[in-house]
């Protein structure tokens, strides 16, 4: 049986118990899957044939309860580390009558407490935070608890976000260098996190056959739709990570704070232009 995770146990950056962090993860959760073309944009939002799924570090639960609110014949199963997430994604359910979603608190870096063969399809979105060395083993645990002819997929995304805004470049520079210090990137040189290009190569690794992935591009340039929500987001993650950057020792509270200020008003400009890429890669289980 998984015992609750202590607050010592947490990898990822930001506090997840924080209310600040909960109201960011709603918000994006609903526009990256505007801009991904839907909740499973690759089978065409397709979901013969499954019957059952889990969304690992389901935050807040959005991609997973409009999964049960649209497919009420599809089981829902959501868990992420945080009680509070778990808390509000379980109110939300009963708040709306969804019976076919369930969430539970479980750490990914355990053994995950459900039996084998046990869903059709396995969700992970910007999942990939833990120590890049664990990867293998959790993958072994989703393989695992993936049924025969299941498919486990997973959506990642470069920090490195294009954009004409000098502070945010500097940013997403620190964080690249924090992650490679703390072992929770790919990259050789601490630019990037390097995610993206293993995808493909960890689901084959894992044992996973028919390996395909697809690219999503949005734009967040002033005037385009999500600008706004995309802005705001990235203002909050970026304060919210302000801990993680000093105490790992990328940075000083001064620099952060500045940077924070010229990022902010480099964003509201007229001519400010940036994109995100995210790609999804899934396989099937033999």
């Amino acid at each position: 049986m998984t015992s609750e995770p202590s607050k010592g146990d947490n990898v990822y950056f930001n506090n997840p118990e924080s209310g600040a962090e909960m109201a960011r993860l709603i918000d994006q959760d609903r526009y990256i899957t505007e801009g991904m073309g839907g909740l499973l944009a690759e089978r065409s939002n397709d979901f013969s044939g499954i019957h059952r799924i889990l969304d690992m570090a389901c935050g807040p639960g959005g991609w997973a309860l409009e999964i049960a609110y649209t497919h009420p014949e599809i089981e829902v199963v959501g868990f992420d580390i945080s009680q509070a997430m778990i808390d509000y994604a379980r109110a939300r359910a009963r708040v709306q009558g969804l019976d076919n979603a369930s969430f539970r608190v479980m750490d990914m870096q355990k053994p995950l407490d459900f039996p084998d063969d046990s869903f059709d399809l396995v969700n992970g979105r910007f999942v990939l935070f833990i120590p890049t060395s664990f990867i293998p083993a959790f993958l072994k645990e989703c393989m695992r608890i993936t049924r025969p002819g299941g498919t486990i997929r997973l959506t990642e995304s470069e920090w490195t976000a294009p954009s004409t805004s000098p502070a945010m470049e500097q940013m997403l520079g620190l964080i690249g260098r924090a992650l490679k210090r703390v072992g929770q990137s790919f990259s050789p040189s601490g630019k990037l996190v390097g995610i993206t290009p293993m995808l493909r190569s960890l689901l084959k690794d894992a044992g996973c056959t028919n390996v395909q992935h697809i690219a999503h591009v949005i734009d967040y340039s002033s005037g385009e739709p999500v600008h706004d929500a995309f802005c705001k987001d990235f203002a909050t993650v970026y304060r919210l990570m302000q801990p993680f950057l000093i105490g790992v020792g990328v940075t000083t509270q001064e620099e952060v704070d500045r940077l924070q200020r010229q990022m902010e008003a480099e964003m509201m400009r007229d001519d400010f232009r940036a994109i995100m890429f995210i790609l999804t890669a899934w396989g099937t289980k033999p």
